[in-house]
């Protein structure tokens, strides 16, 4: 059966695991370290959460942890259930319960999230993203050229992107776009730091346009393959 895995924040419960009767030797970072490496043998993780019990319960920690795909949180979870794992005693693994009337609203995934979950499909080499136009949106360097600049007055530095992530295997493209703002005040932070927020800004519109390229994807898993459907996508 194919299971659908977008570029979205996973938040349906069959892709949830409940971890519970955690230890309280360990600190919860160290039952976090021991957690993902545990857990990621099964397949790429959204996110690892230790909390510890509540204060009625006895001593220890349990911790909610998200799979991109339902059906590598299937596996952990029949593989894990009363196991003792990393610690002496066995621990109790559930996937999340279903809430039915909640429906959640998807939320894209960053840009490193993005290409993280690409290199696990695709591999490192499988994809790469190609630049179009990086432009300057602020009227900074108009403002320069005036012979008159109220001497308080705060600026912003605005840069738009428009990126294509490549997929050589699939002989397609998936255009992309980004806006980025930064606000800014050359007088009061001097030169460099007027650079470092110019970069900034370049940069984090460089990541809003990969990750909206990213959106467009939607990694169809068919057992140990998969395919890629891309949607309004232009070919190669």
């Amino acid at each position: 059966m194919a299971e659908l895995v977008p570029f979205a924040v996973p938040t349906e419960s069959d892709k949830t695991l409940l971890v519970w009767e955690l230890s309280s030797g360990p600190t919860a970072e160290a039952l976090h370290n021991s957690l993902f490496t545990e857990f990621s043998q099964f397949g790429l993780l959204y996110s690892v959460r230790v909390f510890p019990n509540a204060a009625v319960a006895r001593p220890g920690f349990y911790a909610i942890i998200k799979f991109y795909s339902a059906r590598d949180a299937h596996r952990a979870q029949k593989a894990c259930d009363r196991k003792q794992l990393f610690q002496k005693s066995p621990v109790k693994v559930r996937l999340g319960t279903r809430h039915k009337a909640v429906q959640h609203q998807a939320l894209a995934l960053n840009s490193f999230q993005c290409q993280e979950l690409a290199n696990y499909y695709f591999g490192f080499n499988g994809w790469s993203k190609r630049i179009i136009k990086l432009q300057e949106l602020s009227d900074h360097e108009k403002r320069e050229n005036e012979d008159i600049v109220a001497p308080l007055q705060k600026q912003s530095l605005k840069f738009f992107c428009a990126l294509e992530v490549l997929l050589p295997s699939y002989a397609c493209r998936s255009p992309g776009v980004g806006v980025a703002e930064e606000p800014v005040h050359e007088l009061e932070e001097g030169p460099l730091a007027f650079l470092m927020k110019r970069k900034t800004a370049q940069k984090f519109a460089i990541q809003k346009a990969l990750s909206d390229a990213f959106q467009k994807l939607l990694i169809v898993v068919l057992g140990k393959t998969f395919l890629i459907v891309l949607e309004g996508l232009q070919f190669l």
